[in-house]
C-alpha cells in the first residue's frame, strides 16, 4: 500500500520547538512511523485558540477520511470543537462526527447536550448536521431524545432540516422498531410537505418503515405526481417505485379488456386522449357514454401518473429512465408502452454496468412486448468490444425479437458470432440458434443443417454444444433425420466433452430402431471405455444397453450383462444403484417378473420434445428494475408487486377536502370590512357578531341586504364581488383569516334594525340567521322566532337554517360554543353564544351562570366500596361528584353512600387512621353516630390524589369492627374544567408541544358520530370544559389538574368517514397518556 506524500518529510525536521510538527501526518504515508506520535500535530492544532489552525486541521482530517485513512483516534480532540463558534469548523466537525459517531458511541454520548444545542442553531446546515450526528449514535438509551429531535426537525422552517429528519426516521426505526407508531405520525406530517426537497426523502422513509400503510398516500398522491418532475433524481426513483405499487392497488388493469380494445384500436386510442383532456369533473359523463363502445375507462389519477412521468424518460439519470420504464411496463395500456423503448435503447450507449442492468430488463420486456423493440433490432447487435455478459444478454434479446420477417438477418448475425474467440459466447450463440429453430418452424431445417456443419468444426466446445442443441431439435422430427443420427454416432470416437457424448448416446438409444446396425456397435465401443468415462456418460451407457436389450437382445444380451456387471462395482453409488435397478427391471427373475413385462413401456415410452425457453421467461413477477429481478431471487426488503384489483377502489379517497370557511379570499374580506352594513352612523350598539359565521355566507348576505335595502351600494359592485367569490371558489384558494381580523370581526357591533325597515330588513335577518345557525334545527322554530320582537330575535342565538336561494352554503354549528349543560330557560337569563369565549372572565358566583356552567356531569355511577356480606350488613358505595370540595380546592370530592342491611343499628361510622402513600391526603367525613336497620346515609369526603391514579387505602370503622377499603380514581376525575377562548386554547397548546403532546388515531363507530354523543362521551370520561371551535368536526376541551393546576388540553379531530385523531397536550405526560387511552376506549365502544 503506497500513498503519495502530501507534505515533505523535511518539514518535520526543520520545525521549531514551538511549532506543530507536520512530518508524521498519516495522510502523507509514513508506513514505518511510530504509532505513539500519530496525529500529534493535528491534536495540537485542534487544541489551539486560532480558528484558522482548527480549520486547517479539520480539512486535513476530512481529506484523510476521504482517502480511506482511519482517523478514529482523533475523536476526543475533534468532538471538543463541536461547540466552536466558527461555522466552517463546526460544519467539518459534524462531517467527521457523522462518520465516527457509531464507532465511538461512548465519547459521542458525552457531547449529546452539545448536539441538542446544535438543533437550535440559527444555521440550517448546523441544525441538520446535529440531527444527522444524533441519529448516527446507535445507543437505545437516547431513543427518546432522537424521537423528540426528529419531531422538532419535522416542523423546522428549513426544508433541508426537514429532509434530514426524514433521513433520520429509518435510522431510528432500525434502532427501535417499537417507535413505529410515532414515526408514522411524523411521516404522515412530512408527506404533506409541499417542498420538492423533502418529498423523495420522506417517501424513502415511508418505504422503510410502513410500506403497507397505503392510506397515508391517498391524500398526497396528486401532489407527489405533480412534484415529481422537480424532485432530485434519487427521490424520483424512490417515488416512482412507490407509486407503481400504489397504482397496482388502486386502479384497474388497463390490459384487462385488451381483446376488446384491439377490435377497435382507433376508438381506444382516441378515447384515451379524450380521457387525458377531460378533468375530474367530466369523469361521470365519460363513464355514462363510453361503456357502450369501450369497456375500460382509465381513472384520471392513473392518467395523471402516466402523463407526469413521461417527460422523465429524457432524464440524464439512467436510474430515473429505468424507473419510468418499469412503471410504464407495469401500469400503461399496451398501446402506450412503446414510448419507453427509445429511451431504453439510448441507455445502451452508457457504461457497461448500466447496459447490463438495462439489458436484463429489456430481455424480460421483449418476451411479452416483442413488437416494442423490433424497430431497434440493430441496436442490439453485438460489438467485439462488449464484455461477455453484455454479449450474452444482447443475444437473449435478439433471440426474443426474432420472427419470420427478420430471422434471415438474425441468423446471418449469429453465423458471424460463431467465429468469435469467446467460447462462452459461441456456446450461447449455438443455443440461441436452437431456440430460433424451435420457435420458428420455417427455419428449423436451415438451422439444423447449419448446426450439423458445425460438427466438423475444429473447436471441440463448438461441436459439443452443437450436439446438445441438435439432440433437442431431433426430438421434434426424429423419423426424418436418421442420417444425422448416424453422423453423430461416428463422432463418439472424437468428441470428449461429457455432455456431448451423453447426448449422442441418448439419441442413439432413444431412436435405435432408426439405426439398428450402428447402435450395437456404439455400445460395444462404449463398453470398452466404460471405466474411463464420466458419470453422466456412464448413466447413458447403461440406458443405451437397457434399450438395446429390449429391442435387439440377440446381438446385445452379453454386452448388456457385461456393462451392468461393470456398473455394479463402480465407485459412484448412483451408477451402482442404476445398474441393480436396470438389471431387475429388464432381466426376468424366478420370483416374479411383473415389472419386466412393462420394461419396454418404461424405457421406450414416447417423450415430449423439450421446449427451449428463455431464462427470463418468468422473471416479470419481480418488479422490473429491482435487485430481486436482477438476481432472479427475492432480495431482503423487496416489496412484492401487488395484483390488479378486480374492482376499482373508491377514487374519492384521493380528493383533498378544502374547508368551506377557508375559501373566501383576503380581497373579499377586505371589501367586506370596508363596506358599511347599514349606514356610516351605525355600528355602535347591539350584540357582537358570531365569530364562527361562514365568511362566504356573510359576504353573500351582506351583498344581498345592501342591494335590497338600498344602503348606497351600487349593484355592479355587488355583482363583481359575487363574480370574484365564484372565481375564488372555483380555484379552491385556501387563504386563511388572520387572528387580528378574526378578533375585529368578533368584537364588531351593529345597531338594531328599525322596525319600519320592512321586508328588506327581514330578509337581511334571514340571511344573518343562515350565516350563524345550526343545520340540525327545524323550520318550525324559525317560524316562531319570526313572531318574536326584532330586538329579542337579534339577541338570542338563531336556531333555524334558512338557506339562501342563490347557492348552498355550509353552515357551522354555533351550539358548539356553549358547554353542553347550558339551557336557555327564559329570555333574561340567556347568554349569547358569541359571548361564550368571554365567560371565563365572569365570576362563577353569579346566580344565573353558576348552576348552568358548573352543573357536574354524572360521568361514573356509584361504585361498590364495601359489599354487604363483607361488611356484615353494612353496604358502602361511592361516587365522584365533580363538585368543588369545600374544605380544600385541591381535593377530589367523593360522595360516600352508607346502607344498613342488618337487623341491628350500626354505631360510630368513621374513617380510621389511614396509611397513605406519600403526597396523598384525606379529609375525613364527620362521624355518623348511628345508622338504624334499613336506613341509608350520605357523607362527603375529600381526597388529594396528588395528580396520580394511585389508590387511597383507608379503614372504615364502626363501634366494634374495622373494614379495609380502597378508592382508585379514573384519570378523568383528577381535573376540573377550565373555560377559555379558542385563541387562548391555541396559544396554550402551542406551549405544550413535543414530548407534552400525545396523539392517537381511532375510528368512531356509527353510533358516535353526532356532536351531542361525542361531547357527552368525552365529558363523561373526563371532567373537562368545552372550548369554542371555529372548525366543524373538531372538538376542544380544557381542564386543570386539581393538585398542581397543570393544563390538560384535549382535541378531537373527526372526519366524516369516521376516522378521527385524538390529541392531548399536558405537562403531566402520564396523565395525558392515560387520558388518551380512556377517551379512546369511551369513543370506540
Amino acid at each position: 500500500m503506497s500513498a503519495a506524500p502530501a507534505y515533505s518529510e523535511d518539514k518535520g525536521g526543520s520545525a521549531g520547538p514551538g511549532e506543530p510538527e507536520y512530518g508524521h501526518d498519516p495522510a502523507s504515508g509514513g508506513i514505518f512511523s511510530s504509532d505513539y506520535k500519530r496525529h500529534d500535530d493535528l491534536k495540537e492544532m485542534l487544541d489551539t485558540n486560532k480558528d484558522s489552525l482548527k480549520l486547517e486541521a479539520m480539512k486535513r482530517i476530512v481529506a484523510m477520511i476521504a482517502r480511506g485513512k482511519n482517523a478514529s483516534d482523533l475523536f476526543p480532540a475533534v468532538v471538543k470543537n463541536v461547540a466552536c463558534k466558527n461555522i466552517e469548523v463546526k460544519k467539518l466537525v459534524y462531517v467527521y462526527l457523522v462518520r465516527y459517531a457509531e464507532e465511538q458511541q461512548d465519547l459521542a454520548l458525552l457531547s449529546i447536550s452539545t448536539f441538542q444545542r446544535g438543533l437550535k442553531d440559527p444555521n440550517q446546515l448546523i441544525r441538520a448536521s446535529a440531527l444527522r450526528v444524533l441519529s448516527s449514535i446507535r445507543v437505545p438509551i437516547i431513543v427518546p431524545i432522537m424521537m423528540l429531535a426528529i419531531k422538532e426537525a419535522a416542523s423546522d422552517m428549513s426544508p433541508y432540516v426537514r429532509k434530514t429528519a426524514a433521513h433520520a426516521i429509518p435510522k431510528l426505526y432500525s434502532l427501535d422498531s417499537d417507535q413505529k407508531d410515532q414515526l408514522i405520525e411524523v411521516i404522515e406530517k412530512l408527506l404533506a410537505d409541499k417542498t420538492t426537497l423533502v418529498a423523495g426523502s420522506v417517501v424513502m422513509a415511508f418505504e422503510e418503515v410502513c410500506p403497507e400503510r397505503i392510506d397515508l398516500i391517498h391524500k398526497n398522491y396528486r401532489k407527489l405526481c405533480n412534484l415529481l418532475i422537480d424532485v432530485e433524481e434519487w427521490g424520483q426513483v424512490v417515488i416512482i417505485s412507490m407509486l407503481t405499487r400504489y397504482a397496482r392497488t388502486q386502479f384497474l388493469s388497463p390490459t384487462q379488456n385488451e381483446s376488446l380494445l384491439e377490435e377497435n384500436p382507433e376508438k381506444a386510442f382516441y378515447g384515451s386522449e379524450e380521457d387525458e383532456a377531460k378533468g375530474a369533473g367530466s369523469e361521470e359523463a365519460a363513464a355514462s357514454t363510453l361503456p357502450a363502445r369501450k369497456p375500460y375507462v382509465m381513472d384520471p389519477d392513473h392518467r395523471l401518473l402516466l402523463r407526469n412521468t413521461k417527460p422523465l424518460l429524457q432524464s440524464r439519470s439512467a436510474a430515473v429512465v429505468m424507473a419510468v420504464a418499469q412503471l410504464y411496463f407495469h401500469l400503461a395500456p399496451k398501446a402506450e408502452v412503446g414510448v419507453i423503448a427509445k429511451a431504453l435503447v439510448r441507455l445502451l450507449r452508457s457504461h457497461s454496468e448500466v447496459q447490463y442492468v438495462v439489458l436484463q430488463n429489456v430481455a424480460t420486456m421483449s418476451i411479452k412486448r416483442r413488437g416494442m423493440f423490433e424497430p431497434y433490432l440493430k441496436s442490439f447487435y453485438i460489438r467485439s468490444t462488449d464484455p461477455t455478459q453484455i454479449k450474452i444478454l444482447k443475444l437473449e434479446v435478439l433471440t426474443n425479437l426474432a420472427n419470420e420477417t427478420n430471422i434471415p438477418t438474425v441468423l446471418r448475425e449469429f453465423q458471424t458470432y460463431i467465429r468469435s474467440m469467446d467460447k462462452d459466447f459461441v456456446a450461447a450463440t449455438i443455443q440461441a440458434i436452437g431456440r430460433c429453430a424451435t420457435n420458428i418452424g420455417r427455419v428449423r431445417d436451415t438451422c439444423l443443417n447449419g448446426l450439423v456443419q458445425l460438427l466438423s468444426n475444429r473447436d471441440e466446445l463448438v461441436v459439443a454444444e452443437s450436439v446438445v442443441v441438435i439432440k433437442k431439435l431431433l426430438q421434434m422430427q426424429p423419423a426424418q433425420h436418421g442420417e444425422i443420427i448416424k453422423h453423430l454416432a461416428k463422432l463418439t470416437d472424437n468428441i470428449q466433452v461429457p455432455m456431448a457424448r451423453a447426448s449422442i448416446l441418448w439419441l442413439i438409444g432413444e431412436y435405435c430402431e432408426h439405426v439398428p446396425r450402428i447402435a450395437p456397435d456404439v455400445l460395444r465401443k462404449m463398453a470398452k471405455s466404460f471405466t474411463a468415462e464420466e458419470d453422466i456418460v456412464k448413466l447413458q451407457i447403461i440406458n443405451l444397453a437397457a434399450k438395446l436389450y429390449l429391442t435387439n437382445s440377440k446381438q446385445t444380451k452379453l454386452l448388456t450383462q457385461y456393462v451392468l456387471s461393470l456398473a455394479k462395482y463402480d465407485q459412484n453409488y448412483d451408477i451402482r444403484d442404476r445398474a441393480r435397478f436396470t438389471r431387475q427391471l429388464i432381466v426376468p427373475s424366478e420370483q416374479g417378473g411383473a415389472l419386466s413385462r412393462h420394461a419396454k413401456k418404461l424405457f421406450l415410452a414416447p417423450k415430449p420434445a423439450p421446449v427451449l425457453e428463455s431464462s427470463f421467461k418468468d422473471r416479470d413477477h419481480f418488479q422490473l428494475g429491482s435487485l430481486s429481478h436482477l438476481l432472479n431471487a427475492k432480495a431482503t426488503g423487496y416489496q412484492e408487486l401487488p395484483d390488479w384489483p378486480e374492482e376499482a377502489p373508491d377514487p374519492s379517497v384521493r380528493n383533498v377536502e378544502v374547508p368551506e370557511w377557508t375559501k373566501c379570499s383576503n380581497r373579499e374580506k377586505r371589501k367586506e370590512k370596508e363596506k358599511p352594513f347599514y349606514s356610516d352612523s351605525e355600528g355602535e350598539s347591539g350584540p357582537t357578531e358570531s365569530a364562527d359565521s361562514d365568511p362566504e355566507s356573510e359576504s353573500e348576505s351582506d351583498s344581498k341586504s345592501s342591494s335590497d335595502s338600498g344602503s348606497g351600494e351600487s349593484s355592479s359592485e355587488s355583482d363583481n364581488e359575487d363574480e370574484d367569490e365564484d372565481e375564488e371558489k372555483g380555484r379552491g384558494s385556501e387563504s386563511e383569516q388572520s387572528e387580528e381580523e378574526g378578533e375585529k370581526r368578533k368584537t364588531k357591533k351593529r345597531k338594531k334594525v328599525p322596525e319600519g325597515q320592512g321586508e328588506g330588513s327581514s330578509s337581511d335577518e334571514g340571511s344573518d340567521a343562515s350565516s350563524s345557525s345550526s343545520e340540525s334545527e327545524t323550520t318550525s322554530e324559525s317560524e316562531e322566532e319570526r313572531l318574536e320582537p326584532a330586538s329579542w330575535r337579534r339577541r338570542t342565538p338563531p336556531s333555524s337554517k334558512s338557506a339562501p336561494a342563490a347557492k348552498e352554503v355550509s353552515l357551522l354549528d354555533l351550539e358548539d360554543f356553549t358547554p353542553p349543560s347550558v339551557q336557555p330557560v327564559s329570555p333574561p337569563a340567556v347568554v349569547s353564544s358569541s359571548l361564550a369565549a368571554d365567560l371565563e372572565g365572569l365570576t362563577l358566583t353569579d346566580s344565573s351562570l353558576a348552576p348552568s356552567l358548573l352543573s357536574p356531569v354524572a360521568s361514573i355511577g356509584r361504585q361498590e366500596l364495601l359489599h354487604r356480606v363483607a361488611g356484615e350488613g353494612l353496604a358502602v358505595d361511592y361516587a365522584f361528584s365533580r363538585q368543588p370540595f369545600s374544605g380544600d380546592p385541591h381535593m377530589v370530592s367523593v360522595h360516600i353512600y352508607f346502607s344498613n342491611n342488618s337487623d341491628t343499628p350500626i354505631k360510630g361510622l368513621r374513617v380510621g387512621t389511614p396509611k397513605l402513600p406519600a403526597g396523598i391526603s384525606i379529609q375525613e367525613f364527620p362521624e355518623i353516630e348511628s345508622l338504624a336497620p334499613g336506613e341509608s346515609a350520605t357523607a362527603v369526603m375529600g381526597i388529594n390524589f396528588c395528580d396520580s391514579t394511585q389508590a387511597a387505602n383507608f379503614q372504615l370503622c364502626t363501634q366494634n369492627r374495622q373494614f379495609y377499603v380502597s378508592i382508585q380514581p379514573p384519570v378523568g376525575e383528577l381535573m376540573a374544567p377550565v373555560f377559555m377562548s379558542e385563541n387562548e386554547f391555541k396559544k396554550e397548546q402551542g406551549k405544550l408541544m413535543g414530548m407534552n403532546e400525545i396523539t392517537e388515531k381511532l375510528t368512531l363507530p356509527d353510533t358516535c358520530r353526532s356532536d351531542h354523543i361525542v361531547v357527552q362521551k368525552v365529558t363523561a370520561t373526563a371532567n373537562l370544559g368545552r372550548v369554542p371551535c371555529g372548525t366543524s368536526n373538531e372538538y376542544r376541551f380544557a381542564g386543570r389538574t386539581l393538585t398542581s393546576g397543570s393544563l390538560v388540553l384535549l382535541t378531537l379531530d373527526a372526519q366524516p368517514a369516521g376516522a378521527a385523531q385524538l390529541t392531548v397536550n399536558s405537562e403531566k405526560m402520564v396523565i395525558g397518556t392515560m387520558l388518551v387511552k380512556d377517551v379512546t376506549q369511551a369513543l370506540t365502544q
